[in-house]
């Protein structure tokens, strides 16, 4: 218990803990709250919010707005944590290779990682997923293919600064494999800044699929918070709540997760929290 309440210690990991556990839950109880799809029409389109029992109003077509965002958590989550997974795998494996091998491999794969910089990572994600068919799998293997590059250089500057220590020099004159080297001695002293990393990713990934939805770049198939936006921006000013409240769920998501990585790197590197303050 006392372990709990010391990563509990950071105000703001537990605030961002809450508001995050809120838009799980919703996104969890989402099908039993609303068991009719946010795509049929329920109340007159346009209805205010508060009346004809949508809680946030009704959409152009009469779609309830307060179930389109329940069924948005979903996505969105799933979207943001896949596809955080995807760049960290790609950056981890390129980082980790780079790091320990250095030399040409090194060389190499720096310049590609740097290559892959240069381009901005919302005009590469739009270049993706217009080429292919819009999909959630090809959205979440876009995002995270945009994305690995600053994992990537992370993982390296780990790996460089632990692979001439003397656990890891004890290791080779043991004789053992690289890879046991790499996966059971480096990576795990190295993970605590590259999950902090990972965990801030997600928030960036939620942006980016709500940004491709509001272009018409998402799944058709999947309510988006993006896609509820973009529907929403032509009238605006006659039915505020169609874009207000997809935007809000946008913004205390993002919230909640930088609060929730920031306060985990307090958390994982004390040393650095203590430099800040």
């Amino acid at each position: 218990m006392p372990d709990i309440f010391v990563f509990l210690r950071p105000l703001g990991l537990r605030l961002g803990l809450v508001l995050l556990l809120v838009v799980v839950v919703v996104a969890i109880i989402a099908p039993v709250a609303f068991p009719v799809s946010p795509w049929e029409m329920v109340g007159a389109p346009f209805t205010p919010p508060g009346e004809d029992g949508l809680w946030l109003g009704g959409d152009t077509l009469g779609r309830d707005v307060a179930a389109g965002v329940a069924y948005g958590a979903r996505v969105s989550l799933l979207i943001g944590i896949a596809s955080a997974l995807a760049a960290m795998a790609i950056g981890v494996v390129i980082g980790a290779m780079s790091g320990y091998f250095g030399g040409k491999v090194d060389l190499v794969l720096m310049r590609m990682t740097e290559l892959f910089q240069t381009i901005p990572a919302f005009v590469l994600a739009i270049l993706l997923v217009a080429t292919f068919n819009p999909s959630l799998l090809t959205i979440i293997l876009t995002i995270g293919a945009v994305s690995w590059p600053p994992l990537a250089r992370l993982t390296r500057a780990e790996f460089l600064r632990l692979r001439h220590r003397e656990f890891v020099e004890a290791a080779l004159c043991q004789g053992e494999r690289t890879w046991r080297i790499v996966l059971g001695h480096i990576l795990p002293n190295a993970i605590s800044p590259i999950l902090v990393v990972t965990s801030l990713t997600v928030a960036t990934a939620i942006l980016l699929e709500s940004a491709l939805s509001f272009m018409g770049l998402g799944d058709p198939n999947l309510m988006s918070w993006g896609f509820m936006i973009g529907a929403g921006r032509t009238v605006i000013r006659n039915a505020w709540w169609m874009s207000v409240f997809p935007g809000l769920a946008i913004l205390v998501t993002v919230l909640a997760i930088n609060l929730f990585g920031e306060g985990l790197s307090d958390v994982l590197n004390p040393r650095v929290s203590r430099r800040r303050s």
